[in-house]
């Protein structure tokens, strides 16, 4: 199968190309903008790969993705502006690229006559929840200008498949880790900090509760979606490691040889949502399940951020 990975120069987009490369014979087509979050150097273990073909461009720019997604089979769509503190400071780029660009991705795939058109979105989109966890039926209750704009954006994907008929299937996943994540997000950022014999910027009294899953896991249940996911179906991806960020980040100190002088405590964010929680019974019926354990998992990411400053050092800087 011929696959256009959007955001494919990303933290997930990239190791999903290096998941359909290690358990496939698809031929990948990446593309990405490449913005802060995305690099050239993300991309270097398979560069050379003949599966796999890299266009540079905005998936805003209609002409440029028509070109690119010919004589594709399927679409993964990636790409967008993920930072919640950024979209606090600004929203415009994220309300840009995360709905417009959807929109043009969708319009296009239609045109072409794309097969299957997986759309990656968050469980931010869902709120805040003290109890019990999300289905995907559940009401959208966005609280930061990413999560609307993600939100807004699954309800473009969903509109293009009840008007026109788009194969759409939509991914909500819990919170990401793993290697090659840019260090804007909790967990390189506190692990490059350690590293550097850095404090840890906490937000609140750390509270606040997440469930985290390694991206192998993520890939390998959107992997499964791709294949065998229904048609319109949403389907919650979380590997059930819910802790809170205080836990996450005693644990992080842990395996990176530091105290717990290390915290520092900051005012808390703005709108911040409380706990993440979903449901992942549907794409369980699919046969996935998630296979890293938290512990092990965060263990093999800081060994990764440790055993490559070259990649993470100059981001930071």
């Amino acid at each position: 199968m011929k696959v256009l990975v959007t955001g494919g120069a990303g933290f997930i987009g990239s190791n999903f190309v290096r998941y359909l490369l290690a358990n496939s014979d698809d031929e990948i087509t990446i593309v990405d903008s490449l913005t802060y979050a995305g690099s050239k150097d993300t991309l270097a273990d398979f560069a050379k790969n003949p599966r796999v073909q890299f266009i540079k461009g905005d998936i805003c720019d209609r002409e440029l993705v028509a070109s690119a997604m010919d004589g594709h089979e399927a679409v993964v769509h990636f790409a967008a502006e993920s930072h919640v503190d950024r979209s606090i400071d600004g929203s415009d780029r994220f309300v840009i690229t995360n709905c417009l660009g959807t929109n043009v991705m969708c319009d296009v795939a239609n045109q072409v006559g794309i097969d299957r058109f997986i759309h990656i979105s968050t469980d931010e989109t869902y709120g805040s929840r003290t109890q019990g966890s999300f289905s995907e039926n559940d009401r959208l209750e966005p609280s930061s200008p990413y999560s609307a704009s993600k939100a807004s954006s699954d309800l473009i994907a969903l509109a293009h498949h009840t008007t026109h008929g788009l194969p759409v299937i939509i991914t909500r996943s819990s919170n990401n880790y793993g290697p090659f994540q840019f260090p804007e997000k909790l967990i390189p950022l506190f692990v490059t900090n350690l590293l550097d014999g850095l404090t840890v910027p906490l937000y609140g009294d750390g509270s606040n509760v997440r469930d985290w899953i390694h991206v192998d896991d993520n890939c390998n249940a959107i992997e499964s979606i791709l294949r065998s996911g229904n048609i319109g179906q949403i389907y919650n991806v979380g590997a059930g490691n819910e802790v809170s960020n205080l836990e996450l980040t005693k644990t992080l100190i842990e395996l990176c040889d530091r105290d717990e002088s290390a915290i520092m405590h900051v005012e808390d964010r703005i709108g911040h949502d409380f706990r993440y929680s979903v449901d992942s019974s549907l794409v369980r019926e699919l046969g996935w399940k998630p296979e890293v354990d938290l512990r092990p998992g965060l263990e093999a990411t800081v060994h990764w951020y440790r055993d490559h400053e070259t990649w993470w050092r100059p981001k930071k800087a």
